[in-house]
């Protein structure tokens, strides 16, 4: 019980620090996070009170309110701070990359599948939906990567569904914060035996494949490999 005591106190100077680190990001982003907080608190904890009056029964409306009033201050602060997280990451490289690693149970990613030397990046999922090619960069230049990602996939995968999208704010693109919810409204094709399946051959494959000028194997039209020597 010691050990686990100790261990409690040490983890909630770890939170608070980090609580407290969140904030001053926030606040930098959005300088009126505090006063909006506070004012959450404060009106959600007056209604209770004053409800608590009405029915003669201040005491423990006031002790309800307090609890509410806290759930509701974390709840906002949370989705500001979410909010302003994603302000900063907009438009960095790799920042869809960060998103994919908290999409949650029942999805494996690997970033950085395909890339180019103007840094336009290509991540990929796999899910219940089948799989996903999340492209940062410029949409010009991605849609070539992602092309060529897609028809790498049809080759070893012909039945399984291929989504792809591209991250920005431009017309038909993603927005960084939409990404998650973006990857969970996709239909729901494959089971848990099949996802395992398309890991595996995925694993198998390797992801330098992406960055190869030609595919392996004989070329369309009887055109191989057997013709070019190592100089």
């Amino acid at each position: 019980m010691a050990r686990k005591s100790n261990a409690e106190t040490a983890a909630n100077p770890g939170r608070l620090k980090q609580i407290a680190l969140t904030y001053k990001m926030t606040r930098k982003a959005d300088p009126k996070v505090g006063l909006i907080v506070a004012g959450v608190g404060i009106v959600t904890f007056g209604v209770f009170l004053a409800i608590g009056f009405l029915i003669d029964h201040p005491v423990y409306l006031g002790i309800l309110g307090f609890l509410v009033a806290f759930l509701a201050m974390a709840i906002v602060f949370g989705r500001r701070a979410e909010r302003a997280a994603f302000g900063q990451m907009e438009g960095q490289p790799g920042a869809a990359a960060a998103v994919l690693d908290n999409v949650g149970r029942g999805w494996s990613t690997t970033p950085a599948v395909a890339m180019n030397r103007n840094q336009d990046i290509v991540h990929r999922a796999v899910g219940k939906a089948g799989v996903v090619l999340i492209a940062e960069g410029n949409p010009n230049r991605v849609k070539t990567l992602l092309a060529a990602e897609k028809k790498k996939l049809a080759r070893i995968m012909p039945d399984i569904p291929v989504h792809d999208f591209i991250v920005g704010t431009g017309e038909g693109e993603v927005p960084l914060k939409k990404v998650r919810t973006t990857l969970l409204k996709l239909p729901r094709v494959l089971a848990g035996p099949q996802i395992t399946q398309v890991n595996d051959k995925l694993r198998a494959m390797g992801d330098l494949m992406s960055n190869m000028p030609v595919p392996k194997g004989p070329m369309p039209g009887g055109r191989g490999m057997r013709g070019q020597r190592p100089r």
